[in-house]
């Protein structure tokens, strides 16, 4: 059963409002995916804080008018799926891992900065550490000296203590 006229209407205000915030839109046909799959899929994209959802093109067209993803409005064709996030490699990673397990699922293209990017851009998108990691990383970089200056203070602390004594 298709939509009605203010149903249509909503659907394009609400992905308008993602699309305002996110940095990524990643598309992929979803052909033949099973139900449970899918909602495999969408349980990865909700932690992830990806926007994850079926929609038809003609509505997503809309709704992508005069933002930096109307670029992306000639690989809307066929049944897609559309992966919307404020991280710049979420999207990405939440496809791109779930179509290495599940060969029904095949990325398409994306957009990123303004920029349409094939299947091996999405995929090299997807490879780069997402902001926590890279947080993560330089947060072990930085406490590294520190505890390293720590223990070799307590080892001249101790050295000290035993050439008094």
């Amino acid at each position: 059963m298709g939509l009605n006229l203010d149903e249509k209407k909503a659907v394009v205000a609400e992905v308008s409002a993602k699309v305002a915030t996110a940095q990524t839109m990643i598309v992929a046909e979803y052909s033949g995916l099973e139900v449970a799959h899918l909602t495999k899929l969408r349980a990865q994209a909700r932690q992830s804080g990806v926007y994850l959802r079926v929609l038809k093109n003609t509505l997503v067209r809309r709704a992508v008018e005069g933002s930096s993803f109307a670029v992306l409005a000639t690989q809307m064709t066929g049944p897609l799926i559309y992966g919307i996030s404020i991280d710049p490699v979420a999207a990405a990673k939440v496809l791109n891992d779930f179509a290495k397990t599940n060969d029904k699922l095949v990325l398409k293209a994306g957009c990123y900065a303004g920029k349409v990017l094939d299947k091996s851009g999405v995929q090299a998108l997807a490879s780069i550490p997402s902001r926590d990691e890279l947080l993560a990383k330089l947060l072990g970089v930085m406490k590294a000296p520190v505890s390293g200056f720590a223990v070799a203070l307590g080892a001249l602390a101790k050295q000290r203590e035993a050439a008094a004594a």
